[in-house]
């Protein structure tokens, strides 16, 4: 389909067929913590850095987003829970494919959390959500989770290994997953899914070499890039930690 490779070429380096994406969907799941709060100032060193999409709720594209600055990527977020709900895995969707492409988006991502209580809602929410790119020609970005009262470890390779695949099964063209903390296991994520992996960044890092040698980690099993966000706009420079993040995953590919 043309326009979901349009799309694509927006949120992934024609060179190197790699991302960088920016997820700055947290004031809805924890509220406007620290380098959200001035969101326009993040969005704008987050272009500045070379990140190439930010993920981020209808609302805030209305106001942070377009007409300022170095051009970004769009991903609109169409799931939505929060850390006060009953369960704090639960995700619901809350917009549409439509409404997206009417805020100019390049893709759109959906949230779910295998394991968790409404995990049929969720994947219900998925399956048809992909129909519906399908039709609009935009692409899915599917953040694959595993997480619930059966999961005894949120990056053990078994799990990730089948919340990836099942991303890929219900139609996502890109998957969102943590990294499993190994070259071997990561390994056979990325093998065994047969849509581009990019990995979560996770709680925020204290130490930033550790972050960028998972994500130089990752980039050596094959993942297609990182969706990373705290680690990225908590940072004390944003500019230079994006740009840090590019080059380990663009490398000199990148123009």
């Amino acid at each position: 389909m043309i326009g979901k490779k349009i799309r694509m070429e927006r949120i992934m380096d024609r060179n190197s067929k790699r991302t960088v994406i920016v997820p700055i969907d947290h004031g809805v799941s924890v509220g406007p913590i620290q380098g959200l709060v001035n969101i326009k100032d993040t969005i704008s060193k987050i272009a500045e850095g070379g990140a190439n999409a930010v993920l981020m709720h209808k609302g805030i594209v209305k106001v942070g987003h377009r007409g300022y600055g170095r051009d970004i990527g769009l991903i609109v977020h169409l799931s939505a829970g929060t850390i006060l709900a009953p369960d704090p895995n639960a995700r619901t969707q809350v917009t549409s494919v439509k409404e997206a492409v009417r805020l100019g988006a390049d893709a759109v991502s959906v949230h779910v959390n295998v394991g968790a209580g409404n995990e049929g809602e969720m994947l219900r929410n998925l399956g048809m959500v992909a129909e519906e790119c399908n039709e609009y020609g935009m692409p899915l970005l599917a953040m694959m989770y595993a997480r619930g009262s059966k999961i005894d470890n949120e990056h053990d390779v078994r799990y990730i290994k089948h919340v990836a695949r099942l991303g890929a099964e219900l139609g996502a063209d890109i998957i969102k997953t943590v990294y499993t903390g190994d070259k071997e296991s990561f390994r056979e994520v990325v093998e065994s899914c047969p849509v581009p992996v990019v990995i979560a960044g996770g709680p925020k890092i204290k130490n930033e070499d550790d972050l960028f040698k998972m994500v130089e980690d990752a980039m050596d099993c094959g993942a297609a890039g990182v969706s990373i966000g705290r680690n990225i706009f908590q940072s004390k420079n944003i500019i230079e930690t994006t740009r840090r993040i590019c080059e380990i995953v663009h490398g000199k590919i990148r123009e």
